[in-house]
This record gives structure tokens, C-alpha cells and sequence, in this order.
């Protein structure tokens, strides 16, 4: 066992960055699945694995299975690090990973057995949702529990971070998911109509706020200074990055529910809160990419840095297109159509799936103590899904916008141009398929950094170096 392994729980990280590979492919391959069943039908098998199970099965393994497992494998890293003290119970660490991924096993039965509350994110049914209560609030105590009994003062902004998604997604959940339940399978949410709505999409985006990407600019704020050996740029900014941050997402999910029966006033202030995010997403970004200046001249070598990069592009990309689409007139031609899905993937592969790539690049060689098995093949991972990512939602974009002006166009007396739903599904079938090729790009990516992560797990002990890889420089173990 390494220094490193006495003074910090590492076994901790190290079981939540395996779920994470495991959860992460298998709801990748689920994805790729139900993008190819629709330009193929054919392709869905009845009942259990057709789109409208399946496609619940892929976010909630996406999201909560993949996206969560690193958020608190990094969660543990960073905060015994920048605490300076080991994980505050070993037990309750345990616990958490072994309740954590009952939870997602059991959406995994449930999901495909059409056991589901029909409410976007949040489908599991009354008992594992308890179930996930119960491991959240053991994590929590945890978690704050070594906070108080830390070593180190000052708190960095990472924690912030962290802490935020710590914070709201209990409050969030808990709220969305009351329900009244009537057997051990099924349930009945306590709120209705245009409440429900409301709530659901207050619940909605705020999952996306506080599980998509305040985590996951923790890790930025964290990862990216210590894997280019510099300072982050403005720790002033990062601090007006989060507290503005964190008071204007809060009030944006009404922006899912325009031109619904929301009072207006209500959606209009959802928009107006929506808008005003790009101001503090924009101001994180330039942190991160004035940040990586200082390390310009390894981008071209480094796979992590380059991921990191790409990482920050797609949250600028992402935090400028959803307020875009929170706009009445954008949203009346883009909602309900590809461009969201396009959006929303633009999001998770290319700001979550990069960084969390950039994340167990960068913690895998340090906690089994041995440099990465292939430099070369997480260079062709990282352009494999780039390649990907931007196959899938240029598609989609187009797919999308064409979608939406076919809805909306009439002809010379006032009627649909195109009534027949049918004929638009075919016209948008290409752009489907690529959208299916891109997909399976992004999937063959997670199979090559599997398995570069497997090999290297396997000479694990031999010895981490840091290696430039420009020169061939060697410089001393790090921590």
C-alpha cells in the first residue's frame, strides 16, 4: 500500500471510477441502441426493449450511473486532498458504493420492465427512491463530516462546488419525488396538471444545474491547475463565477414550459433568468481556457489536456445554446424537436463525457501508481469522440431545424404543407443515421480507454513517472 493509500482513502475513488467505466458503457451501448431504432424500427423487441424503455434505461444510466459515479469518485479525491485529512468514515465510504450501485442495478431491472413515474429524470418508482435517500444522506454525513474535521482552513472553490451539488440535488429530489404510493410497484405523484409540470421542470433543469455541471467545474477548477502544474487563473473570478452561478440556475426550468398553460409571467422569468446565465457559464469558461494558456504548448501532445480543452468549448457551446433556445421565438421553432436532443448531447458528451475522460486519465495512473499503458491510444480516443460528438449534433441541428419548419410550414391557403407525420420521419431519416454513426464513434472511444485503463490497472505498482512526452523528460514520483 503507497503512502498515499495510508494518508487517504483511495479505494473509495478507486470503486466509483469502475463503476463509472462499467455504468458508462453499458449506457452508451444502450444509447447507440435506441438511436439506430429510429431509422431501423425493426430494431425494437417487444416489451421490454423497445425505444420507450429503453430510452429511460439510457439517461438514468448516463446521468446517474456513468455521470455520478465520477462525480463522487472525484467527489472522495479532491476532498480529502484540499482538506488534508483522510475520508471521515471508511465504513460509511463502503456503504454509499455498495447502495449507490444496488439502486442503479435495480433501475436497470426495473426500467425495462415498465415499472416507471413517468416524470423525465426521475422514473424510478417509491422504493428506490427511499433507497437513494437513504445512501445520499450517508454519503452526505460523510462527506461534511470530514469538511469539519479538515486540516486545511480555506476551503477552494472546487469544494464550493461540490458542496452546491451536494446541497440542492436533495432538495430537488426529494420535492419532485413525493408521491403517494399504492402497492410496492407503483406510486402517484401528490402534485397535478400545470403544478406537476412545474415542479418537475424546476426538478429537470436543476438536475442538469447541480448533477451536469457544478461537479463537473469542480473537478475543472481542480484537475486542470493540477494537471498543467500552474495556478488557476482568477481565483477571484471563480468565486463570482459560483455564488452567480448557483442564484440564477435555480430559477430557470420554467424556460422547458413556454407556450404551455405556466402563467406567463412565470415563463418569462424562467427566460429572463435563462439569458442571464450566460454571463457567469461564460466568465467559468474563460477561467478555464486562460487557465490552460499557461500550458498551451502541451495541448498538442497531452490526450487529458486536450480533453480538458474540448471539455470547456462544449460548456461555452452549451451554456450559449440553451439560453438561445430558452427564447420564445427559438423555442417555438426548436422545441420538441432534434435540435433539443442535439443540445442536450452537445452538453453531456462533449462538457461531461470529456472531462470526465480528462478525470479518470488523470486519477488512474496516480491511484494504482503506474503510468498510463498508451498515450497514444487516448490521443485516439480523444479524436474519435470529437469526431463523434460533432457528427451527433451537427445532425441533430439540422435534423431539428428542418423537423421544425416542416411543422410550422403552410401553403398558399393557410393548411399544412406537410400533415402527414410520416413524411417528415422519412426526410429526417439520414440525419438520423449519422446521428447513430456518430454515437457509435463516441461508444468505440469508451471501449479503446477501457481497455487502456484495464492494461494499465494491470502493470499497476510499477511506478508513476511524469512524462513529458515532448521530450522524454522523467521528473520524481508525485503524489
Amino acid at each position: 500500500m503507497s503512502s498515499s493509500e495510508q494518508k487517504y482513502n483511495d479505494t473509495i475513488v478507486k470503486g466509483f471510477l469502475i463503476s463509472g467505466l462499467v455504468w458508462g458503457l453499458a449506457s452508451m451501448l444502450v444509447g447507440v441502441w435506441i438511436a439506430f431504432q429510429m431509422v431501423y424500427p425493426e430494431l425494437n423487441f417487444g416489451p421490454y426493449f423497445t425505444f420507450g424503455r429503453l430510452r429511460p434505461l439510457h439517461t438514468n444510466a448516463a446521468i446517474f450511473g456513468f455521470a455520478l459515479s465520477i462525480v463522487f469518485a472525484t467527489g472522495y479525491h479532491t476532498v480529502q486532498r484540499l482538506c488534508r485529512v483522510r475520508i471521515w468514515s471508511d465504513k460509511l465510504s463502503n456503504l454509499h458504493l455498495f447502495l449507490y450501485n444496488l439502486s442503479i442495478v435495480a433501475a436497470a431491472i426495473t426500467l425495462p420492465l415498465g415499472l416507471n413515474q413517468s416524470k423525465e429524470y426521475a422514473e424510478l418508482e417509491w422504493p428506490l427512491d427511499l433507497l437513494i435517500v437513504v445512501w445520499f444522506v450517508v454519503f452526505l454525513i460523510n462527506y461534511f463530516g470530514t469538511i469539519f474535521t479538515r486540516q486545511e482552513k480555506q476551503l477552494y472553490a472546487a469544494i464550493w462546488f461540490y458542496i452546491a451539488s451536494w446541497v440542492t440535488i436533495p432538495i430537488l429530489f426529494i420535492v419532485n419525488n413525493l408521491s403517494i404510493p399504492v402497492s410496492w410497484i407503483k406510486s402517484y405523484s401528490v402534485y397535478s396538471g400545470v403544478y406537476d409540470a412545474n415542479i418537475q421542470w424546476w426538478y429537470g433543469h436543476n438536475a442538469v444545474a447541480f448533477v451536469l455541471t457544478t461537479p463537473f467545474l469542480g473537478m475543472m477548477y481542480y484537475y486542470l491547475p493540477k494537471h498543467i502544474k500552474q495556478p488557476i487563473y482568477s481565483h477571484r473570478l471563480s468565486i463570482i463565477h459560483f455564488w452567480s452561478l448557483i442564484f440564477l440556475y435555480i430559477w430557470a426550468g420554467p424556460h422547458h414550459l413556454l407556450y404551455s398553460p405556466l402563467p406567463d409571467w412565470l415563463q418569462t422569468t424562467g427566460m429572463v433568468f435563462s439569458i442571464m446565465l450566460w454571463m457567469p457559464s461564460w466568465g467559468g469558461m474563460l477561467n478555464g481556457f486562460l487557465t490552460l494558456t499557461q500550458a498551451k504548448e502541451k495541448i498538442k501532445t497531452d490526450a487529458t489536456l486536450k480533453m480538458l480543452l474540448v471539455g470547456l468549448t462544449f460548456y461555452g457551446m452549451s451554456t450559449f445554446e440553451g439560453p438561445l433556445l430558452s427564447i420564445r421565438a427559438v423555442s417555438g421553432l426548436g422545441h420538441n424537436t432534434d435540435w433539443i436532443i442535439g443540445h442536450v448531447h452537445g452538453g453531456t458528451l462533449g462538457w461531461v463525457g470529456m472531462m470526465s475522460f480528462a478525470a479518470i486519465y488523470y486519477l488512474v495512473p496516480r491511484l494504482w501508481d503506474t503510468n498510463l499503458f498508451s498515450e497514444r491510444l487516448a490521443n485516439v480516443h480523444f479524436w474519435i469522440a470529437t469526431l463523434g460528438i460533432l457528427l451527433y449534433i451537427v445532425s441533430m441541428w439540422v435534423s431539428g431545424i428542418s423537423e421544425g419548419s416542416m411543422w410550422r410550414a403552410v401553403d398558399e391557403t393557410g393548411s399544412l404543407k406537410f400533415p402527414n407525420w410520416v413524411q417528415i420521419t422519412e426526410t429526417l431519416k439520414p440525419y438520423r443515421l449519422f446521428r447513430g454513426i456518430g454515437g457509435g464513434l463516441y461508444l468505440s472511444g469508451v471501449v479503446l480507454m477501457i481497455y487502456n485503463v484495464v492494461r494499465t490497472i494491470i502493470n499497476s505498482g510499477s511506478g508513476y513517472k511524469e512524462i513529458d512526452p515532448r521530450i522524454g523528460l522523467k521528473e520524481g514520483k508525485t503524489a
